[in-house]
C-alpha cells in the first residue's frame, strides 16, 4: 500500500464549492467501476457504522441512482443522483439531492463533477461539488468532511482487496 497518496479537501465558501482530490493505488478501470457500479458502491459508500444500499442505479445520461445510507438502528437517509454527463473512464457529472423513501427530493441539492486520470498505476479522482445554497453547504460541511473522508478510506481498503483478485 502506498502511504504517500494525495488527499486534499478544500472549501471555497464564497463560490459555494467543495474541491476534493484523492489518489488511489489502483488501475483506472477499477476505480471507475468503484464509482459507477452499484454493487461496488454499496461496499464502500457510507461511513461506518452506516452501510450503503442502492435500490436502483441506471448509469447513463438522464439515468438515476436511488440509494440509502442506513444506520445501525435501521434509520434510512435516502438520496437521488441524476447523471447529467458521462465520458467513460474520464468524467461524469450528476445532480445529487436528499430525498424521502418515495424519491421526493429535498431541494436545494448539489452538482457533482468527477474527473478521473491515471499515471503509473495511481488513479486520481478530482471531485468538484457546487452547492446551490450556501446555508445547505454550511449546515452539512463538517459532517460531510468527516463522513466523505471515511468513505474514501473504505474505498482505498476495498481497492486493495479487489486488486488482489
Amino acid at each position: 500500500m502506498n502511504n504517500h497518496l494525495l488527499f486534499d479537501f478544500t472549501v471555497d465558501k464564497a463560490a459555494k464549492t467543495v474541491f476534493i482530490t484523492r489518489e488511489f493505488d489502483a488501475e483506472l478501470d477499477l476505480v471507475w467501476d468503484a464509482f459507477t457500479k452499484a454493487e461496488i458502491l454499496d461496499q464502500w459508500g457510507a461511513p461506518a457504522p452506516m452501510r450503503c444500499q442502492t435500490k436502483y442505479m441506471n448509469f447513463e445520461v438522464g439515468g438515476r441512482r436511488f440509494y440509502a445510507m442506513i444506520g445501525p438502528d435501521g434509520q434510512e437517509r435516502w438520496s437521488v443522483q441524476e447523471f447529467t454527463s458521462i465520458t467513460p473512464k474520464t468524467n461524469f457529472k450528476m445532480y445529487n439531492a436528499f430525498a424521502d423513501k418515495d424519491q421526493n427530493r429535498e431541494l436545494p441539492g448539489s452538482e457533482w463533477d468527477y474527473n478521473f486520470s491515471e499515471q503509473n498505476g495511481i488513479t486520481t479522482v478530482s471531485i468538484t461539488i457546487f452547492n446551490e445554497s450556501f446555508e445547505r453547504m454550511e449546515k452539512l460541511l463538517e459532517g460531510f468532511r468527516i463522513g466523505f473522508t471515511m468513505t474514501l478510506t473504505n474505498l482505498e481498503n476495498l481497492l486493495v482487496t479487489l486488486s488482489q483478485k
